[in-house]
């Protein structure tokens, strides 16, 4: 499997700095009580280890898993606190009717985690295959489907519900990926997908924080969940151990994620609220950082200064409709 994840980030600049890392401390998310908490892909690796730890923080939170498979009998949440809702995420009609299941139990949704997602399937690009009538064969879009066009349902779905909450809102976290803002070899259709994240954090940013909806991501690298031993399954490496390929790894200077510091970047976000709001969290070796907050300073750097110039000069044109701006749109900012 090639470590498509692992390439170096840029280092800091005068114009581009990186927040400090920092770990995080459950113990201190003092708000991230009597909250009711959807996870998309909830009940393995990363979205089962925050439910756990949500749960853990407190017993008065509700937890919401909408999967295709249940979670494991080891879960130790109350069946008052937790609903399983078997949810096919590229259906509409199925995360649609698992959303109201959620408010049918639990009256209302203060948190979504977009977790739900699958890796790289097989090679669709550079790969030929013919159909039945000898002509070249559709590509493969499962990827696109799961990581891009069934996240994107999950937003506007809690969009919809956390907009009921008025002045209460909510928080929106979905997962990228490192490759998410890397070029990443191998993978290019994960990559795309989880780039179309990132621009979605971008995008709606502005919009969600007009209704008191936060809107972040988490850009974890390489983490220890199934999806890792599914890749190498696929690649025919035999017999796998994640412990024993994370010690190789590690060893071999690749930083390594544990399910459970997603899930700290992730209820640290939910706790944070609306301040929350536009955060790109990357984590490596279980440590997290800002990105996004760098990157938008940056721009003079990456932009050029008289690109950036011409963009700011053409901002306030009304382009697009935008929430709250009426019929002639509002202008767009990055």
């Amino acid at each position: 499997m090639s470590l498509w994840w692992y390439t170096a980030l840029p280092t800091n600049t005068p114009d581009f700095k990186m927040s400090p890392t920092f770990t995080v401390d459950p113990k201190t998310l003092t708000n991230l009580r009597n909250k009711t908490i959807v996870i998309t892909g909830g009940s393995s690796g990363i979205g089962l280890a925050t439910a756990i730890l949500i749960s853990d923080i407190s017993s008065t939170n509700n937890i919401a898993i909408l999967d295709l498979h249940p979670p494991p009998p080891s879960l130790s949440i109350p069946q008052s606190r937790l609903l399983y809702k078997q949810c096919d995420i590229t259906s509409w009609p199925s995360q649609r009717s698992a959303f109201q299941a959620v408010i049918d139990k639990f009256q209302k949704i203060d948190a979504v985690f977009v977790c739900a997602g699958i890796s790289e399937y097989k090679d669709q690009i550079f790969t030929d295959e013919v159909d039945g009538e000898g002509l070249l064969k559709e590509p493969d879009r499962r990827v696109y489907r799961v990581d891009l066009d069934a996240a994107t349902d999950s937003v506007k779905l809690a969009i919809y519900w956390m907009r009921r909450n008025g002045v209460d809102g909510g928080v929106i976290v979905m997962a990228a990926s490192l490759a998410g803002y890397l070029g990443s070899a191998g993978a290019p259709l994960y990559s795309a997908a989880k780039h179309g994240i990132v621009g979605l954090l971008r995008s709606l940013k502005q919009e969600t924080a007009t209704l008191n909806i936060a809107i972040s991501l988490i850009a974890p690298g390489i983490t220890l969940t199934p999806i890792l031993a599914v890749n190498r399954e696929e690649e025919g490496s035999g017999a796998f151990s994640m412990d024993e390929w994370a010690k190789d790894m590690g060893s071999r200077g690749v930083p390594i994620n544990t399910p459970e510091s997603i899930a700290s970047a992730v209820a640290y976000l939910i706790n944070g609220g609306m301040s929350s709001n536009g955060k790109g969290m990357l984590i490596q070796n279980d440590r997290i950082g800002e990105l996004e907050s760098g990157i938008a300073k940056g721009r003079s750097q990456w932009m050029g200064a008289e690109m950036l110039k011409l963009f700011r000069g053409g901002r306030n044109a009304p382009l697009f409709s935008r929430v709250g701006a009426g019929s002639e749109g509002k202008s767009s900012k990055l």
